[in-house]
């Protein structure tokens, strides 16, 4: 889970410093080197994805959910400070905890209830919303979570219905036709070292992807997916060393806010 949460800020670097590339393109490679390993993967372990039966429909409506939460959270990443992006996107397991009540008849309580208002709250201080164009960034990394809590939600309804090989090979496939015909029209031919920052996208993408299935495969979630929240602090420190200033009072005080949220519902599911 570490080297997940390392290899994903790795990636936000990455994404950042290939400035001169269209947001589409980034995403295009950030998936492109993940399709190409999976479908060595599922070739491998001879898994036919057009025989899904009643999981097609979910596996589709997961991968559009993901491509948009990526889009979104790259274009965040690109027009703000690599921390602030990263911290708004962990918001995710929140909205998990709302779509997942409503649709899974999970279910709600006061505590529930309570960690996503408190969670909200961080978000805004964060964002400092100033209602004009400058925002729009901040509220693209706010929805960046959104889709990627719906992503979320669905994989648990799959949880019993399709493999994790499979449920990333179509990710990955639909991110990359999806992304195809967007990024011709305003393809931006690479130098050398754009073309191995975007190479490395794709490589830290696959390998934080692959380690988070690991991770899940072999412990409990309630176990460890708090440490998926140490991508806050790689992602700063990575931020400041690429250029970006260091968060805000308000940043810091958001993120504190969403990360001990985060370590309270930990420690009282793992209860």
């Amino acid at each position: 889970m570490l080297l997940s949460a390392l290899s994903f800020a790795l990636m936000g670097g990455m994404v950042k410093l290939a400035s001169g590339v269209p947001v589409i393109e980034k995403v295009f490679f950030r998936n492109l080197i993940t399709f190409i390993l999976m479908l060595v993967i599922i070739l491998k372990e001879k898994e036919n994805p057009f025989k899904q039966g009643l999981a097609t429909k979910l596996l589709i409506f997961r991968s559009l959910a993901g491509l948009l939460g990526v889009i979104l959270y790259f274009y965040a990443i690109t027009n703000m400070t690599l921390a602030d992006s990263t911290m708004l996107n962990k918001l995710s397991p929140f909205f998990v905890i709302l779509f997942a009540g409503f649709f899974l008849k999970e279910g709600f309580n006061a505590r529930k209830v309570t960690l996503v208002i408190i969670a909200f709250i961080g978000a805004l201080l964060i964002i400092k919303p100033q209602f004009d164009l400058s925002i729009i960034p901040a509220l693209a990394g706010f929805l960046s979570a959104v889709f990627a809590g719906i992503a979320y939600t669905i994989v648990r309804s799959l949880k019993d219905k399709a493999s994790s090989s499979m449920i990333v090979f179509y990710f990955s496939s639909i991110s990359v036709l999806g992304t195809l015909p967007l990024m011709i029209p305003s393809f931006v031919m690479p130098d050398s070292l754009t073309l191995l920052l975007l190479i490395g996208i794709g490589i830290f993408a696959g390998l934080g992807q692959i380690s988070l299935t690991k991770a899940y495969h072999l412990a409990p979630a309630s176990e460890i997916s708090i440490y998926n929240y140490t991508s806050i602090l790689f992602a700063t420190i990575i931020g400041v060393i690429i250029g970006d200033s260091f968060p805000d009072m308000y940043s810091l005080l958001g993120g504190s806010l969403i990360v001990l949220t985060a370590f309270y519902n930990y420690r009282k599911s793992g209860k």
